[in-house]
């Protein structure tokens, strides 16, 4: 099993910045890609941007140039550094991990955008 424990997060005005942490534990194999979700009221989970063992980073295009997605493998934490906030971002985002077809999700955490 897997385990996956997220911090940060909150409330931040327009143009804010704003951070979300998550660490891994439990049973990881050498290679599995960590990344974040988020969920709008009412809408499907959505990917935000992850990253690979390797370190190759995927972002959805609304994001990108703003978030910027790192992990350190040792730790085994992901870090989601949001820049530039809108007020379309707020919604509860979730911490991912990807290993051998198994998805593990953390318990979710707000953030919310005020204009």
């Amino acid at each position: 099993q897997v385990q996956l424990v997220e911090s940060g997060g909150g409330l931040v005005q327009a143009g804010g910045s704003l951070g979300v942490s998550c660490v891994a534990s439990g049973s990881l194999g050498g290679f599995y890609t960590m990344g974040w979700y988020r969920q709008f009221p009412g809408k499907q989970r959505e990917l935000v941007a992850d990253i690979t063992t390797g370190g190759i980073t995927n972002y959805v295009p609304s994001v990108k140039d703003r978030f910027t997605i790192s992990r350190d493998g040792a730790k085994k934490t992901v870090i989601l550094q949001m820049n530039s906030l809108k007020p379309e971002d707020t919604a509860v985002y979730y911490c991912n991990l990807k290993q051998l077809g198994q998805y593990y999700w953390g318990q979710g955490i707000q953030v919310t955008v005020s204009s």
